[in-house]
């Protein structure tokens, strides 16, 4: 594996050489109430990256401590998602739920020891006891109760006996500390809830506070990474840590999500968008989950290396999505294989050509790659160039078909305008052209310069197919700063998916299988789509819109 470095990794390094750990030991913790998204590669690269850099071990460990929002179908596709994007599977898979028993034998022993209580008071009552970030909190009137008295109303809780929202267990830490996560958080919560593994064995769930920092210890992670918004909340780790009593204990350390401009990246928002229709499923190729980048025809290596240049620290930024489109254009363009289609065909007859005739030419697959080798493309008397290649009245410097003018037809003959043939709305039905049959798929033998090229295909020797082309799904920059006063769905972009239907697609492209990628010539890159049939999404323009 190619070595990389940042901050976290620089940290595990000074770990291994002082001897503070002797094997390095990760974890992706996701909750299971959504798709992975591209803000979840960070952490997975961050983790999946540092296990394997340092010749330790990764777990998949779902975090199902909420059953009200999780789901099989999320824990299937987290796991399909996560064994694509590292090409292996996880070392171990872990759930939360696997820790139940052992939370609760734990919130026990805190309760034995004085460190938790049972309190009575509400939602709203608990904040308004913590107070705020200048003013220190207040104790709860259910404070001081007993050991005794706590044990039996936690085995109480347990057992079933009072509603949602009745009673809480609390960590008994600090009501006027600095650190509002540490005046005495809820470690427990009753809710009456099946869960998507236990069924109704339990009607009593662990805060991720409180479960996650003892999942850690138990698997043995030695760096548990995790993203910004934990940094304040570390504290509460550490204590958990602390007053359990584990003899070999895990550190959290945080870097900064990851945020991409025109992307929604909050699984509410993207969820929304799933069931009000907006988008066609989680998979959908403009969704920025990893299933719809996927289908879209991103690559995992395209996906690790954006990150790796946004880079890895603790300050917020925003990364432009063009360098995710970069990262992907760069690969296809060593890789993928080339190919034509038109999208907006308009028919071209060849009047000197004969009718019954099919002439083959030789097209690289790769001009990048040598060995990629060619291929033959039929050449016959009628065929389909793309409208937006054609000009009755061209603008200047149009060096494709006009009246008066000649053009080269990509590795085959250069033909000239010979009239157009019109609809009654005035568009385009057909062309007519002559070709210069001595030009091959060379120079003229006059020596007179041709500046244009276009692409083109056979009208009997190709396949119809439907083309996606896809753009930003908002127009806003920076979806977590709207305005007041807008909403996110002032800023959809309606145009973020446009269909092309009976494209003319050479032949070779119907030997295509789901997922397999292409640079259509002049088009940009594609990927079959792995749900419609004869359908290719376009991944990326040609072009980079920046430089980078």
């Amino acid at each position: 594996m190619e070595e990389n470095k940042n901050f976290l990794f620089e940290k595990i390094e000074s770990d291994l050489r002082n001897g503070v750990v002797e094997k390095v030991h990760t974890r992706f913790p996701p909750e299971p109430n959504g798709y992975l998204h591209i803000g979840h590669i960070k952490a997975i690269y961050v983790n999946y990256t540092a296990a394997k850099q340092y010749g330790g071990e990764f777990n998949l460990r779902y975090d199902d401590t909420n059953p009200t929002k999780e789901d099989v179908e999320y824990v299937e596709s987290i796991y399909n998602d996560l064994k694509w994007l590292i090409g292996a599977d996880p070392d171990r898979v872990c759930y939360g739920s696997d820790y139940f028993e052992k939370c609760y034998e734990f919130a026990v022993k805190l309760i034995k020891e004085g460190k938790a209580y049972v309190c009575d008071l509400n939602e709203q009552q608990i904040d308004e006891y913590r107070g705020t970030l200048t003013e220190p909190g207040r104790e709860s009137p259910y404070r001081g109760r007993s050991v005794e008295e706590n044990l039996d109303l936690f085995e109480r809780m347990k057992n079933g006996e009072f509603p949602d929202g009745a009673r809480t267990l609390r960590a008994k830490i600090d009501m006027s500390s600095p650190n509002i996560n540490l005046r005495d958080p809820i470690i427990y919560r009753i809710l009456h809830r099946a869960h998507h593994r236990c069924g109704d064995k339990w009607c009593i769930y662990p805060l991720y506070d409180f479960a996650h920092p003892i999942q850690d210890a138990m698997e043995g992670i030695t760096h548990s990474m995790c993203s910004i918004e934990f940094e304040n909340h570390r504290p509460l780790y550490d204590w958990v840590i602390d007053n359990i009593g584990f003899e070999k204990k895990p550190h959290q350390y945080e870097f900064a999500k990851l945020f991409i401009t025109n992307t929604v990246l909050s699984k509410r928002n993207l969820k929304k968008l799933v069931d009000n229709g907006t988008a066609d499923g989680w998979d959908d190729p403009r969704m920025p989950t990893v299933s719809g980048l996927r289908r879209r025809g991103y690559t995992p290596s395209a996906l690790f290396d954006f990150v790796r240049r946004a880079g890895v620290a603790k300050n917020f930024s925003i990364v432009d999505s063009a360098l995710l489109e970069h990262c992907i254009r760069e690969e296809l363009n060593e890789t993928a294989p080339r190919r034509v289609c038109v999208l907006d065909p308009v028919k071209v007859i060849v009047e000197n050509f004969p009718e019954d005739k099919i002439e083959y030419f030789e097209l690289p697959n790769n001009p990048k790659d040598v060995e990629a080798g060619t291929r033959k493309v039929a050449f016959t008397r009628e065929l389909y160039i793309d409208a937006e290649d054609f000009s009755l009245n061209p603008p200047p410097k149009f060096f494709r078909l006009k009246p008066e003018g000649e053009v080269r037809l990509m590795g085959a003959y250069i033909v000239k305008f010979q009239k157009a043939e019109l609809r009654a709305d005035g568009s385009v039905e057909c062309i007519r052209v002559t070709a210069d049959l001595e030009s091959g798929s060379g120079n003229p033998a006059d020596g007179r310069k041709i500046k244009g090229t276009i692409h083109w295909v056979s009208a009997s020797e190709c396949e119809d197919v439907t083309v996606n082309v896809y753009d930003y799904m908002f127009k806003i920059e920076n979806t977590r700063a709207i305005p007041e006063g807008k909403t996110l769905d002032d800023y959809y972009n309606p145009d973020s998916k446009k269909t092309y239907l009976n494209c003319k697609a050479e032949k070779a492209l119907a030997e295509a299988a789901p997922g397999d990628r292409f640079q259509f010539v002049r088009c940009g890159y594609f990927c079959k789509d792995t749900k419609n049939a004869n359908t290719f999404n376009r991944i990326v323009e040609l072009k980079d819109s920046k430089p980078f």
